[in-house]
Parts: structure tokens; C-alpha cells; sequence
């Protein structure tokens, strides 16, 4: 791919508008598309359309999360886990908060933090937060990321959280998510106050002593009910929209 492609990107994107556009900045996420001879960081507002242009035109592109928009309410669902279960927001929620994470089997964002995620998730728990990880993929493009291939991950990985399949992607839509990971840290009463990276690794796992971002912040707001006011954004694959 040649890098007048990301040109030819910024002026189809200047021209398309989305479905829900949002006009606040703090709305607003970056894609970084490898070009073929650069990375190049592209502003997009945040909505679904665009991400799903920018998983057509470029499979690899990665995307960071929003800022923080503090206080939003948690959304709620009700979906399939792999576990045989059906689960809804409040039965995911901990006595001090609730973690919800848009995660896939396939990504190498997540697969080089899955054991750290694991942990975090563990020691979240012990403080009385509550962790869920939803995989809203297409799997029709996606197989990797099937029902089956979900239910085999949590088991290797020894998920002690639920994990649920989002297939209508109606969830991801109304929480707002872009990208795998996606991390939505809430309060005891459901108000977002993290949205924010695991840590510093990217599709390798960051050395071992780098600072935890999730965990710290969610302790946090654990034991105060407020997140912290500067967050480093998450970044990883676009999340890969159906095409209907």
C-alpha cells in the first residue's frame, strides 16, 4: 500500500459523514494507519461508520479511545456468555464499580495483555469491582473470533470473569466502543471514570514493571469513586463492523 492511500482516506472521510456524528472533542479518536512506509495518525470522529471505512480500506488500522467523559452512565445488556449464561450489567457489577471491557480472540493488542487482564481483573475483584469482556466482532469476517473460539480462549486463559458475544453489535454501539482493547471503568453508581490504556504495551507486552494504568485507576476509584483526571488513551484493532 502506498502512502498517498491515507490521502486518498482523509479525503474520502472529509466527504462521508457518519451515522452519529459527534461534534464534541472529546469525542473524538485518531486512527494510525500503516501506510507502507510510515504510520500516520488520521483524526476521525467517533462513530461506527467511520471505523468500519477504516477496517475496509485498511484492515490493520488501529485505533485510540476517546477522553474520558466522566459521570456517563453504564448502558445495559443483556448477553450470551460462554458460560452458557445469559448476563446483564448489573450482574456483572461490583459492590464498588464495574469494569467493562471490549475485547477479541484475534487481536494482537489483546492477546500480548490477555494474562495481565486476567490479573488486574483478580485483583479488581478482591477491591469489590466487578469485570465483563464483550467480543462484538464480525465473525463472519472474523472466525477467529467465534462463539467456539471464545469459549476456548476463556478456558485457556482461565477468564474469571464473564465473557459475551455481542453479535448484533448493539452494545459496542451504545457504549461507545472502537477499538479491542476498550477499557469503560465505572463507579458504584454505574458513572464512567476510566477510559484509558491496561498499560504501556502494545502488541507486545510492555515489560513487567511499567505502571498498571487500569488497575491503578480503577483502585482508585474503588476507594474514592473517582477516576483520575489525566488518561492515557487505549489503543488496538478497530473494532471490525458488519457490513449491514
Amino acid at each position: 500500500m502506498r502512502a498517498t492511500g491515507v490521502g486518498r482516506l482523509k479525503g474520502h472521510v472529509a466527504r462521508k459523514r457518519a451515522p452519529r456524528m459527534a461534534d464534541d472533542a472529546k469525542m473524538r479518536t485518531a486512527a494510525v494507519c500503516w501506510t507502507g512506509l510510515e504510520f500516520a495518525t488520521i483524526p476521525v470522529p467517533c462513530a461506527e461508520g467511520f471505523s468500519y471505512l477504516l477496517t475496509r480500506r485498511f484492515p490493520m488500522a488501529s485505533l485510540e479511545t476517546p477522553v474520558c467523559d466522566f459521570g456517563s452512565p453504564a448502558p445495559n445488556f443483556s448477553l450470551p456468555g460462554v458460560d452458557g449464561k445469559t448476563w446483564t450489567r448489573d450482574d456483572c457489577k461490583g459492590e464498588r464499580g464495574l469494569l467493562v471491557m471490549f475485547i477479541c480472540n484475534h487481536c494482537p493488542y489483546v492477546q500480548a495483555v490477555r494474562d495481565r487482564i486476567v490479573r488486574d481483573a483478580k485483583e479488581l475483584a478482591a477491591l469489590g469491582i466487578g469485570c465483563v469482556a464483550i467480543m462484538s466482532n464480525d465473525v463472519n469476517d472474523y472466525p477467529e473470533d467465534s462463539f467456539e473460539n471464545m469459549q476456548r480462549v476463556a478456558e485457556e486463559f482461565a477468564f474469571p470473569f464473564p465473557y459475551l458475544l455481542d453479535e448484533s453489535q448493539a452494545v459496542a454501539r451504545a457504549y461507545g466502543a472502537v477499538c479491542t482493547p476498550d477499557f469503560f471503568g465505572y463507579d458504584a453508581n454505574l458513572g464512567l471514570q476510566y477510559r484509558g490504556r491496561l498499560d504501556a504495551s502494545r502488541k507486545e507486552a510492555a515489560p513487567a514493571n511499567v505502571r498498571r494504568d487500569l488497575f491503578e485507576a480503577m483502585k482508585q476509584v474503588a476507594e474514592t469513586g473517582a477516576g483520575p483526571a489525566d488518561q492515557i488513551p487505549s489503543m488496538g484493532c478497530s473494532i471490525k463492523w458488519r457490513a449491514d
